[in-house]
């Protein structure tokens, strides 16, 4: 195990209350004034490291609808 995968298996990560028991959500750990995020079904591979003040403004946004998509906007998989 590498010391990236050993730090990151150490931080406390946590997925959101409303996400679908499906692996289609992230993870989010506080790690020295950032949050990182990294994908659920993959939790050695890459890892985004954000501002916390950034990540706050994300998730804000987010909770106003700033970036809902109609049905109509979609893309078709």
């Amino acid at each position: 195990m590498s010391q990236h995968q050993m730090e990151a298996a150490s931080l406390q990560w946590r997925k959101a209350r409303r996400s679908a028991n499906n692996g289609a959500c992230v993870e989010a750990a506080p790690s020295g004034g950032q949050i990182l995020i990294r994908d659920s079904k993959d939790p050695s591979g890459p890892i985004l490291g954000y501002a916390s003040i950034k990540w706050r403004m994300f998730i804000s946004e987010a909770r106003a609808g700033l970036y809902d998509v109609s049905p109509s906007e979609k893309l078709n998989p």
